[in-house]
């Protein structure tokens, strides 16, 4: 039997701590590892599986259109990029009216970034402490993290970091110079904090006055995670811009910003893509899509949200600081550092993600059974009493 493990480690250039399993297979809510042990799947590949793993809606729609075209260049209208465009529109908030298709969250931020700088002529950013955004340079920019950013300094000049729910603060840091105000709804790596309606309206309406773009991060927290389609509807916000990825579609790697018609159009060659929005990522999209929308994830996700959190806080858990959640996006803040949970949930055929280092994260795929959530339940109450 071959051991993917050593040949991986032989050939990889790898920039990520791995634990010791290798998985092969995911259906729905469970993974698979090469030795055939199943396991709960509370990640959803930081939530990328909303709908399930091989979601059999985007596989038929894969098989489909690998066998029609894969490829097109976006100096070419297509059928399928034009519907899923279509979709995300009728989806989104009511004043975006255009979205820019591209291929991860990290290509989605680098986007609007350029695109608020081209539209309102100015160089600066402001975002949120313990904010993540991407790793290439200028999301890494806008990514609070020193951990992240030391080596690869000098970073694009111009971003600066305020309290996460502190107006005054973030009104202090506006200046002429101030292009674009980057803030996630709901803070994925940064320990799952949730914003406040009224810190998030006075944003919009401070970037409103003044020529700002209001650019919203909801690359983990869009497509029914939080129990509405985009979080931002949890706060009636209408963004200049939002950006997405991850559970976009199902799985396939792809990114994109809704934009409202404040956005400037950067013509002439001054942005561009080679595979984003190609047809076969948006036919995986609009299935995916679809199936979100007919399956109704957003109320799945509210109702098993409230299931699970509830059950947790029936018992008193001595090693919780606090329980949060927006729908299935999960956070509990622990007493003490995470990593050992972690270890103990992998050991008991559950995986989960850390957000910090006291915070465990929780991301099960929608789809997820109430007898698994029971499980989890179970087992977290187990390990933190």
């Amino acid at each position: 039997m071959t051991n993917y493990k050593e040949l991986q480690q032989k050939y990889e250039f790898d920039v990520f701590p791995k634990r010791d399993l290798c998985i092969v297979k995911g259906k729905g809510a469970r993974l698979w590892d090469d030795e055939g042990n199943e396991y709960i799947d509370f990640a959803s590949g930081i939530s990328v599986a909303n709908i399930g793993h091989s979601n059999e809606k985007v596989v038929e729609a894969l098989i489909n259109q690998a066998e029609t075209l894969i490829t097109c260049p976006g100096t070419f209208y297509n059928d399928k990029k034009a519907l899923l465009l279509e979709k995300l529109v009728g989806l989104a908030p009511e004043n975006l009216t255009k979205a820019y298709l591209s291929n991860s969250g990290t290509e989605a931020i680098e986007s609007a970034i350029k695109f608020a700088r081209f539209t309102t002529k100015k160089t600066d950013f402001i975002s949120a402490m313990k904010g993540f955004h991407g790793r290439t340079l200028g999301a890494l920019s806008a990514t609070y993290k020193k951990e992240y950013r030391e080596d690869f300094e000098p970073l694009v000049p111009g971003f600066s970091f305020v309290p996460y729910n502190n107006f005054e603060k973030l009104k202090e840091a506006v200046t002429e110079k101030t292009a674009g105000i980057i803030l996630e709804p709901v803070q994925g790596e940064g320990g799952i904090n949730i914003a406040d309606k009224e810190y998030m309206q006075n944003v919009q309406k401070l970037c409103n006055e003044n020529n700002i773009m209001f650019i919203v991060d909801e690359i983990q927290t869009a497509f029914c995670r939080t129990g509405k389609m985009f979080a931002s509807e949890h706060f009636d916000l209408a963004p200049d811009m939002i950006t997405v990825a991850k559970s976009i579609a199902g799985g396939i790697p792809m990114g994109a910003v809704l934009c409202s018609d404040t956005v400037a159009v950067p013509t002439g060659g001054k942005h561009g893509t080679t595979f984003g929005g190609n047809p076969l990522v948006c036919a995986a999209s609009i299935a995916a899509i679809d199936f979100m929308v007919e399956n109704d994830l957003c109320g799945q996700s509210v109702d098993k949200g409230n299931y699970f959190v509830g059950k947790l806080k029936q018992y008193e858990l001595s090693k919780v600081r606090e329980i949060r959640n927006l729908g299935l996006m999960v956070g509990i803040e622990l007493k003490e550092k995470v990593q050992t949970l972690l270890v103990e949930l992998m050991q008991n055929k559950i995986i989960a993600l850390p957000a910090g280092t006291t915070v465990l994260r929780l991301l099960p795929p929608l789809v997820i059974s109430y007898e698994d959530l029971d499980i989890v339940a179970g087992k977290l109450v187990e390990l933190l009493k």
